[in-house]
């Protein structure tokens, strides 16, 4: 990757200088992954599968009070707002910057024929592995829906390849997938404002219960024809200003421990399941990608983030409001909504996702080294 190398820079540097050599670092990734995308893809699709962290677009006809498609969201996306819940580009975005796609991956939603065989993005605000999850937010697109409607996809690529299956199968391998899924299930269905399955489950028993449909999920998707497949661990999700305002931030802590820890149980076992799905389905390759790890291992300060519990745009229980002013200093915030990273912050998780800077950030192997494969 561009510069990344770059952003660990010396712990030996004067403060001041190594917070301004890290802003610098920071603008030439933010200016330099779009030109990147000129070279030769790594893969020939990319396949995208999860929640509001990867969006882009399939909410918008929904009846859903989970919505992104207005001002000031996607203010720095060339297309304006789309439907991201973002300022600008997602992780799943800069992925695609990273591995020299031609163009960003359409939603389901929208996707012609012929784009198919790019890719399509299934993900959908306020989907979770279970199929209750975030229900009173209204229509959603949740993970099993989401594999229905890749079904749908496989059908359509398998009719251009002459109704040959093989063919079908033969193309999708050689396609990336990425699956960032489960921060609905933890942070809206067990801790959210109706939490229906704290009062059934323990977190470790309900962390078991999600890791356990996701496995049927992710096999699902195996037969389906996935070889390549990147899992994004669940971030720090205690520490969003949605949760922190509504739970209160643990004694000595800015964040909701409480509610890390389960994200940290879930991603334990999901690190395990990647083990035992690539010891049983030999042909494809699965990693997982530990974004709770590297988002608590930044030097925020030094990168240039000056505002890290606070949101740009809206307020810390709204979301975004529709038509207003947001920040200026975009670059400058971690979180652009209650729940969702800055494109600032995202350039930095996908960065680390593509190209693992530590051992902890990927395991087995980093995105890079996947789509080589």
């Amino acid at each position: 990757m561009v510069f990344l190398s770059l952003i660990f820079v010396s712990s030996s540097m004067p403060s001041e200088l190594k917070k301004c050599w890290a802003l610098f670092v920071q603008i030439l990734l933010l200016s330099n992954l779009q030109l990147c995308a000129h070279g030769e893809p790594e893969v020939p699709c990319y396949f995208i599968f999860g929640d509001s962290l990867s969006d882009g677009g399939n909410n918008n006809g929904l009846v859903s009070l989970a919505k992104a498609n207005y001002p000031p969201n996607g203010i720095d996306f060339p297309s304006g707002p789309t439907g991201r819940f973002c300022n600008g580009r997602t992780i799943v975005d800069v992925t695609a910057d990273l591995l020299q796609l031609e163009n960003y991956i359409p939603p389901f939603a929208t996707a012609s024929d012929q784009q198919i065989l790019q890719g399509v993005n299934y993900a959908s605000g306020s989907a979770g592995i279970r199929d209750e999850t975030a229900v009173f937010l209204g229509e959603r697109i949740v993970m099993n829906q989401q594999l229905q409607n890749f079904q749908t996809t496989l059908s359509q690529i398998t009719g251009m390849q002459g109704n040959n299956e093989t063919a079908a199968m033969n193309f999708l391998s050689k396609c990336l997938f990425t699956i960032g899924i489960g921060s609905n299930d933890i942070g809206v269905n067990y801790y959210g404002p109706l939490p229906l399955s704290s009062i059934e489950y323990t977190p470790d028993q309900f962390t078991a219960l999600l890791i356990d449909q996701y496995s049927q999920q992710l096999r699902i998707l195996y037969q389906y024809g996935a070889r390549k497949l990147a899992l994004f661990g669940v971030s720090q999700i205690g520490c969003t200003p949605a949760l922190v305002a509504w739970y209160g931030a643990s004694p000595g802590s800015t964040c909701v421990d409480y509610i890390n820890d389960m994200a940290q149980l879930f991603n334990n076992r999901l690190m395990l399941l990647v083990d035992d799905l690539n010891n049983d389905l030999t042909d494809a390759k699965f990693t997982y990608i530990n974004i709770f790890e590297i988002q608590s291992s930044l030097d925020l300060a030094a990168l240039g983030f000056r505002v890290t519990d606070d949101v740009c745009c809206g307020t810390s229980l709204t979301g975004c409001i529709p038509f207003t002013t947001p920040c200026e200093n975009r670059s400058e915030y971690v979180y652009w909504d209650f729940a969702h990273p800055s494109e600032a912050t995202n350039v930095i998780f996908a960065g680390r996702a593509y190209s693992a800077q530590t051992p902890s950030d990927a395991h087995p192997i980093d995105i890079h080294t996947l789509a080589q494969l």
